[in-house]
């Protein structure tokens, strides 16, 4: 339920930043917006309490973000907090970015290694993954797994690509099982 709500509004404040032509701008505030309430977790709590009336949460609202983002975001979050939303709010707004990247034709990546990346491997995987893929630019983001042995496991979106020396070995593991001893 949580998904559907994320998706239906998130799609409708990215259907409003297009109609309005305001994507990179609507992006930008979001993405302060975020920062905001990640600092600020009072807040949430405040805007998410039942006892509190929504006229009251409304007026916050409007007094702390007037001025500092667009009417139209501004409208945009007081209608989810009239609707009762407000605790979907971090699901809405990453539903958004992940839209405006699609939109923009920026891929998001996650490596996995073994061992840490040098920048110029990390520049090296990021140009092979623009050559092989549709997108125009790559947000990268890097880990580290030591029990994965050696390689990497690269994912984008649903699509997994798992070269690790951890994997290799338990396909091995799997096809020595199969064959039986005479």
């Amino acid at each position: 339920m949580a998904k559907l709500v994320s998706k239906t509004y998130g799609e409708a404040l990215f259907e409003l930043a297009v109609e309005e032509n305001q994507v990179d701008v609507f992006m930008e505030e979001i993405t302060q917006l975020q920062d905001i309430f990640a600092q600020n977790k009072e807040f949430g709590k405040l805007m998410n309490h039942p006892k509190i009336l929504k006229e009251e949460k409304i007026q916050v609202l409007q007094n702390v973000l007037k001025g500092r983002i667009s009417d139209e975001l501004t409208g945009f979050l007081t209608l989810i907090v009239t609707k009762d939303r407000y605790g979907e709010i971090d699901g809405i707004l990453d539903y958004f970015l992940t839209e405006v990247k699609r939109y923009k034709g920026i891929g998001i990546a996650y490596v996995t290694t073994a061992a840490p990346l040098r920048e110029e491997q990390k520049a090296q995987v990021e140009q092979k993954l623009l050559q092989t893929t549709s997108f125009k630019k790559m947000e990268m983001h890097y880990d580290v797994d030591e029990s994965l042995i050696g390689g990497m496991v690269i994912r984008i979106g649903d699509r997994v690509v798992d070269s690790s020396i951890k994997t290799r070995l338990n396909e091995l593991t799997r096809q020595l099982m199969k064959i039986q001893l005479s």
